[in-house]
């Protein structure tokens, strides 16, 4: 049987100093919680990161391509992939798949010389570049409620950072699919960080 996430909550926010990514922990078959720990969030290249939602293996198998193939165009050109060059293979990969789809919805952040950036993506390939805020998965109208009222477009990853916690956190009191843990990524142009559990929970506690 092909496990599959019935129930997601993954945030890509744009900060003026970078791009946030959060996502919850719980993976679900029907009304059966299948893993508190589930991975959805993945570095593809030093400053470009990935949330998953959908079939897990079909999201493995595609964090693991578009890892190799970023690696590749390093080592043969000598800089990184654009984020949104990125974003294009991915898209022309999804869209290859049309007859027997990925069954993914993606989002697709990081930095590089043109700044902040999100891309949003489909099953079929179809991209969409974020300008503020996103969100995915079952619990997304409850994160975009929050997102909608509070960001602003100049704040810093640290408030962005904050803003996603409580996005996800309000999702995950009202969507049964989503749940355990909160996972938090902070991309600037110095580095990709993945923030410490103990430290999403000290942001959990202040909301």
């Amino acid at each position: 049987m092909v496990e599959v996430f019935k129930g997601t909550t993954t945030v890509g926010i744009v900060c003026k100093d970078g791009v946030v990514l959060a996502s919850e922990s719980r993976a679900t078959m029907g009304n059966f919680i299948a893993s508190s720990t589930a991975k959805k969030i993945y570095q593809i290249a030093d400053r470009v990161g990935l949330t998953t939602a959908g079939v897990v293996g079909d999201a493995q198998s595609i964090v693991r391509m578009i890892q190799v193939e970023s690696k590749l165009y390093n080592m043969q050109r000598g800089e990184p992939m654009t984020v949104r060059g990125t974003t294009s293979l991915l898209s022309n990969v999804l869209a290859s798949r049309r007859y027997f789809p990925f069954m993914v919805q993606l989002l697709l952040g990081g930095v590089d010389k043109k700044g902040p950036q999100i891309f949003s993506l489909d099953a079929l390939g179809g991209q969409i570049e974020e300008q503020k805020v996103v969100a995915t998965g079952s619990g997304s109208p409850t994160a975009y409620g929050v997102l909608e009222a509070l960001y602003d477009p100049e704040m810093t990853i640290e408030e962005g950072a904050t803003l996603a916690v409580r996005a996800i956190h309000n999702a995950m009191k009202r969507d049964s699919g989503s749940g355990d843990v909160i996972q938090l990524v902070k991309i600037t142009a110095e580095k990709y960080e993945v923030v410490d559990e103990s430290v999403v929970e000290k942001i959990r506690q202040t909301l």
